[in-house]
């Protein structure tokens, strides 16, 4: 099966009643959670997944999806600065294509550009929350996933 990768703008045509969309900050070694409101317009932090074989990863995802009325999913796409992509925009899009073709997990999908997500996520921590290294280290995963799916929320609310 091939995975289903939308425009982001098709994503809530696809969505049932009170469904949620899910965002993914996908690392190497994690991968960042956020969780948006019904009304998608607010993106909430909601967990880390360390990261270990892709199947335990999908397993943890799938679970989370049935258990939060997930019906789409908001993927930060790496980019490079200059707007081109590399070897870590096709990891995360393999990744997408596994969720359908290994895992099974059949949701409506958007990429988003995810540039300077975890910089910013980090200098907030750091000048507004105070927060020390190891506290930052323990939440900017989740943190950056937030970003990132409430960046997409926004394009949703105002279209350009």
């Amino acid at each position: 099966m091939k995975a289903d990768i939308l425009d982001l703008h098709e994503l809530p045509k696809r969505l049932k009643p009170r469904q949620r969309v899910l965002g993914l900050d996908l690392g190497e070694k994690t991968i960042g959670l956020a969780i948006s409101d019904s009304g998608l317009s607010l993106a909430s932090p909601l967990e880390t997944i360390r990261r270990s074989k892709f199947t335990k990863d999908a397993a943890a995802l799938g679970a989370l999806i049935q258990e939060r009325n997930v019906g789409a999913l908001v993927i930060g796409l790496p980019v490079n600065m200059d707007g081109s992509e590399g070897p870590r925009c096709q990891s995360v899009r393999t990744f997408a294509e596994n969720l359908a073709s290994i895992a099974n997990v059949m949701l409506p999908a958007a990429f988003w550009d995810e540039r300077l997500s975890t910089s910013a996520v980090q200098r907030f921590l750091i000048d507004e929350a105070d927060m020390t290294r190891q506290r930052r280290g323990e939440v900017v995963d989740k943190m950056a996933a937030a970003y990132i799916l409430q960046g997409a929320l926004d394009r949703l609310s105002n279209p350009v």
